[in-house]
């Protein structure tokens, strides 16, 4: 499964394709198959997103999970301070097992 990822232009938050806009959710993202080039390339010029580009992902029953602990940290916020974290809907999105 592959995802995309990026930054909002406006807040700089992280943001993730939902196949129609951007959400700061991760669980909300879809899976962008061949297509998440095209699609990056498409929302940069647009300038709704900055540096968007597509990450490999498991898909779980609360959504896509990101495959990489660097893109899982994106996803769910600092490590150190889990009070300031995003809330996702995977309760084990904290484990931090590489």
């Amino acid at each position: 499964m592959k995802i995309l990822t990026g930054n909002d232009l406006a807040s700089g938050d992280v943001v993730w394709w939902t196949g129609e806009s951007w959400s700061r959710h991760v669980e909300d993202s879809v899976d962008v198959n061949e297509h998440g080039e095209a699609i990056a390339r498409a929302e940069e010029g647009a300038r709704r997103v900055n540096v968007p580009y597509v990450i490999e992902a498991q898909a779980t029953p609360e959504g896509p999970r990101p495959a990489h602990i660097k893109d899982r940290i994106r996803a769910l916020g600092p490590t150190i301070r889990p009070d300031l974290t995003l809330k996702p809907a995977d309760p084990d999105a904290g484990n931090w097992v590489i």
